[in-house]
């Protein structure tokens, strides 16, 4: 074999395993540039709800139920703040599960008629009455004025004694 034979022999043979190794790498990066389908699952967050307590510069203290799309100024607004409320002091405490609530007490002085209405035995007529008793006599001084109002008595005034307070 002469020299020119070997030489084409040894260039056929380089460029043989040159296009074979290029069209491996081709094939290798071909592949990696594939789309990946990837499936994503939204997790199912849990629904929040539940209740918050409200007090301090609100004219309503007391627990109001909220659900997930409620905004803390909606809830606010419930609650009926004050104008002297401090937005930049916010205190937000959420119980630890077992913890005890707070017990929570309307302020017969303060609340109004569809607050009174969650009392036990106090529906919109009686709550309407206290409202209006409070209004043309001024505030009661004790939760025994309630017995001024026209349709409770020693009963009513007995299931009610325990969620209720007076303020100044």
């Amino acid at each position: 074999m002469s020299h020119a034979d070997r030489l084409y022999w040894f260039v056929t043979i380089f460029l043989a395993i040159a296009v074979i190794a290029g069209g491996i790498m081709l094939a290798m990066q071909h592949a990696r540039n594939q789309p990946v389908e990837i499936a994503l699952t939204q997790p199912e967050l849990p629904e929040f709800a539940g209740q918050v307590y409200i007090s301090g510069a609100v004219a309503n203290p007391g627990i109001y139920m909220w659900h997930q799309d409620d905004t803390l100024e909606a809830l606010l607004l419930s609650a009926d703040v004050e104008a002297d409320a401090d937005f930049n002091r916010i205190k937000i405490y959420v119980l630890q599960e077992g913890e005890e609530q707070i017990p929570q007490k309307i302020d017969i002085n303060r609340a109004e008629a569809w607050l009174l209405e969650a009392l036990p035995g106090i529906g919109r007529v009686l709550a309407q009455r206290i409202v209006d008793y409070r209004r043309e006599h001024g505030p009661f001084r004790t939760i025994q004025d309630l017995l001024k109002v026209p349709g409770i008595g020693q009963q009513t005034l007995g299931k009610i004694k325990d969620y209720i307070t007076v303020s100044d």
